[in-house]
């Protein structure tokens, strides 16, 4: 192998483990962290062990020294030969020392406490970042859709618009009809109809995944009229409602953009729609109790969380 392809593929290598280093840097940090607190406490517990020997020690030259001091005030040492200015330098150089030997036996402990503990810092630091990016990321995106919405109202209307985009389209469909004298005809009608894949990313199946589901379609259709009340009184009293808090009464598993998207007063419909009832007519069989499992679809206003 050529020296030049070597160098190009160490550096692809080292190019590509320090990506990964990046990627993953606040979860490294985050267990340095903790593993570094760990060994701190172990440690500190080891310095404690020798405590006593130090503050043993601290007190023999303590009780040296006013031992020196005591005879100076009982006449048996002149006190030019001890005078005050050495008895309180001695226990200035003593108590000095003695926490010196503090010092090193709790030094190491407190040092790699604080780098830990600025390793943990360091990790929700940079996830912090990301996140900010992240939502900064995702509210160009709604912007962009929004932009979007804002031309098709403009060109064809609000109906279009509507209905670009909750994936619904009109359909023409032949039917006979009988007339009066008995005869039959055909009759073309148009009927809106929504495509398979026209629903939004926040859709959910209410099933028996569900925590708060039942088998009783009556029950299920109570509780979600009730909840969609619920959230709809909060809305107004709050302000704001998000996703995952939904999702959570409805015991529906919790995802990332249910974090970040909701409700908000003065930014979007004002009030939260479940998606029980819309033209397809898709939770008709539901409604009518035939049916136990609904698809509710949400009618979030987008990402709500710098609008609070």
């Amino acid at each position: 192998m050529k020296f030049g392809n070597l160098s190009n593929a160490v550096s692809k290598v080292a190019g590509r483990g320090g990506l990964i280093l990046k990627k993953y840097s606040p979860e490294i940090l985050m267990v340095v962290g903790i593993t570094g607190v760990v060994g701190s406490t172990i440690l500190a517990c080891k310095a404690t062990l020798k405590v006593e020997e130090v503050l043993d020690e601290h007190q023999e030259k303590i009780d040296r020294i006013a031992d020196g001091w005591e005879k100076v005030m009982c006449g048996d040492v002149p006190a030019e030969k001890y005078t005050e200015d050495v008895h309180t330098r001695d226990l200035t150089v003593t108590y000095l020392q003695t926490s010196v030997e503090f010092i090193k036996l709790y030094g190491p402990a407190i040092t790699l406490d604080v780098a830990s503990i600025g390793c943990i810092v360091g990790a929700h630091g940079i996830m912090k970042k990301r996140n900010v990016a992240l939502m900064a990321a995702y509210k160009a995106v709604e912007e962009g859709f929004s932009a979007y919405r804002k031309r098709v109202i403009e060109e064809h209307g609000e109906d279009i618009d509507y209905m670009y985009k909750n994936g619904l389209r009109v359909e023409e469909i032949i039917e006979t009809e009988t007339t009066k004298s008995g005869k039959t005809k055909e009759v073309k009608k148009q009927q809106v109809v929504k495509d398979s894949d026209g629903l939004s990313v926040y859709a959910r199946i209410f099933d028996d995944g569900c925590k708060q589901w039942s088998k009783d379609p009556s029950y299920n259709l109570l509780l979600l009229r009730s909840q969609q009340n619920y959230f709809n009184d909060m809305l107004k009293i709050r302000g704001h409602v998000f996703l995952n808090e939904v999702y959570d009464a409805l015991g529906i598993d919790r995802t990332k953009a249910g974090a970040m998207v909701g409700w908000c007063l003065g930014n979007g419909d004002d009030y939260i729609d479940f998606g029980l009832y819309d033209e397809t007519g898709r939770n008709s069989r539901f409604i009518n109790g035939t049916e136990r499992t609904p698809i509710l679809d949400f009618n979030v206003d987008g990402v709500i969380y710098d609008m609070i």
